[in-house]
């Protein structure tokens, strides 16, 4: 048990590291004047989905920030434009936070910019077969963490 022990956290410190390396280099060339990181992350997630759309606490799940922050990031979106809320017909409780033609615009402007970086970044240190392989067990790491905090 000691060496998974070990293993695991050796393991979830190169993760992390890593990924905090190559976050930060995304920022700091991340098109900063259009949109902030955050912002795009919505934009991002609601393009993923059909109709451009998700229920409020479903982006939230998708999002590395608190319910109050992501209510008052879309706030601010829908002020922009970039989205609009709409009533959950299903329940009248539910917001649905949609994705505007405007925004989706704005999306694809920055993407072509930021997609370039993660390419050059992630896709310039790993061969095709390496980063099918990270997005398996980052999947599978994601599936069984999901699993066993529900």
């Amino acid at each position: 048990m000691a060496k998974e022990s070990t293993a695991a956290i050796t393991s979830w410190e190169a993760l992390f590291r890593a990924q905090v390396t190559v976050l930060r280099q995304l920022n700091l060339e991340f098109p900063h004047g259009d949109l902030s990181f955050n912002e795009y992350d919505v934009l991002f997630n609601l393009t993923k989905h059909p109709g451009w759309r998700l229920r409020i606490r479903d982006l939230n799940r998708e999002l590395l920030l608190t319910q109050p922050s992501v209510s008052r990031l879309v706030d601010r979106l829908t002020v922009r434009g970039l989205v609009r809320k709409e009533n959950d017909p299903g329940d009248g409780r539910g917001t649905f936070v949609c994705l505007t033609e405007v925004g989706h615009e704005l999306f694809r402007k920055v993407a072509v910019s930021h997609s370039a970086s993660i390419a050059r970044h992630v896709g310039g240190a790993l061969s095709i077969e390496e980063l099918n392989l990270l997005r398996e067990l980052s999947d599978k790491l994601r599936r069984s963490v999901d699993a066993t905090s529900r």
